[in-house]
């Protein structure tokens, strides 16, 4: 009787770390988002368009497929012209500009 009280325990004990994983991961995917276009080469962290696969992969600097997480309203309203080059900023949705050919 006690091996089956010990692995009931065990298991609840699993599901519930599980749990508090899954919660975890969603709070901070909420707080977070996706801005395209501030990558640098090499720097994105996850897809960046066709031709690409994750985290790493993009070709150049600012590519507009390419994205990075960033705290969640600060794609578009962070002052870019202070640290991207002139005339370039965040966005939430994919850009086509810089994207290789290919």
């Amino acid at each position: 009787m006690s091996n089956k009280i010990a692995t009931a325990a065990i298991i609840a004990g699993a599901v519930a770390m599980a749990t508090t994983a899954i919660s975890s991961t969603s709070a901070v995917a909420q707080e977070n988002e996706k801005c395209f276009g501030i990558s640098l080469a090499g720097k994105n962290d996850c897809k960046a368009g066709p031709g690409t696969t994750c985290a790493g992969s993009s070709k150049v600097d600012f590519q507009g497929n390419a994205w990075t997480l960033v705290p969640k309203g600060t794609c578009e309203n962070l002052a870019w012209d202070k640290i991207l080059p002139e005339g370039r900023k965040g966005s939430l949705a994919e850009l086509t500009r810089d994207v290789p050919k290919g």
